[in-house]
């Protein structure tokens, strides 16, 4: 509440009346509840009347504009060691509904965003990135591991992630547990100079041990929470962005993730086998 009325900018001009921290909430507390901008600005405001906190609510237009210009930093624990899982899944964006594409197809109004995340493997989110439905998994690769790259003890996606640009860009210190394609080859044999190729590692143990023994065998099946982590995502917050514009559905993204941590930090549930 201390922190609701932005700062004088002392530069010339209008000066903000809302801080970021302000502008961050309300889409917070929009995407959390599954609100429209103006069902988001009557909502607030009839919280703070109960509060009686006497602070006002900015209108939906003002939301909107400044919401594309927050930077927004993920909520993380500060960890020695990071195991990252990395994955993507398609979000919706808008267009016309299942009905007019049953009878009419596919329109170029009907769009969709990959979203792409790395997780540690106690479930907390360390990165998202939203790109178009175009964009391979590799290609982001490097931008979702770019903060944690000097704690990283290893790395763990599906085959999407089987690029020569990952491995490169991995120091040769760090795990990676990347299944490669079935027709893959040995790049470095053993009487090549320089040091094994990673992929040329795992290739060998899946000759000897076969795919499922490698999996089995490396710890590959952990990669299965970062599917729990999708679920958990479109289960708290929907399969679609709320957003219209680029830079608002990136901000969109980034609050989900922030949201998502905050809860995960409030308390995990504990599973017990039943016997």
């Amino acid at each position: 509440m201390k922190s609701w009325q932005a700062a004088p900018g002392g530069k010339p001009g209008h000066q903000k009346e809302y801080s970021d921290t302000a502008i961050e909430t309300l889409l917070m507390v929009r995407k959390v509840f599954h609100l429209k901008l103006r069902q988001l600005e009557g909502f607030a405001a009839s919280i703070f009347r109960l509060m009686r906190t006497g602070l006002r609510i900015p209108d939906y237009t003002t939301i909107c504009r400044r919401g594309g210009k927050l930077k927004i930093k993920i909520p993380r624990m500060d960890k020695g060691e990071i195991h990252a899982i990395l994955d993507s899944t398609g979000l919706k964006v808008y267009g016309e509904g299942e009905w007019k594409v049953r009878q009419h197809g596919y329109s170029k109004r009907r769009t969709w965003k990959k979203f792409h995340i790395s997780i540690d493997e106690d479930g907390e989110v360390r990165a998202v990135e939203l790109t178009g439905n175009n964009v391979d998994d590799a290609a982001k690769a490097e931008d979702l591991l770019r903060d944690d790259k000097g704690r990283l003890e290893s790395v763990t996606g599906d085959g999407g992630y089987d690029k020569e640009k990952v491995y490169r860009q991995l120091d040769d210190k760090v795990r990676v547990l990347i299944p490669p394609q079935k027709n893959a080859k040995i790049r470095r044999h053993g009487n090549c100079k320089g040091p094994p190729h990673k992929r040329d590692e795992n290739l060998r143990r899946i000759r000897k041990k076969g795919r499922k023994g490698w999996k089995k065998e490396s710890g590959y099946h952990k990669r299965s929470r970062v599917e729990t982590t999708m679920f958990r995502f479109k289960t708290a917050f929907g399969d679609r962005l709320m957003a219209r514009s680029e830079v608002n559905q990136v901000a969109e993204a980034r609050i989900m993730a922030s949201a998502l941590n905050r809860m995960s930090a409030l308390g995990m549930p504990k599973s017990y086998p039943v016997i």
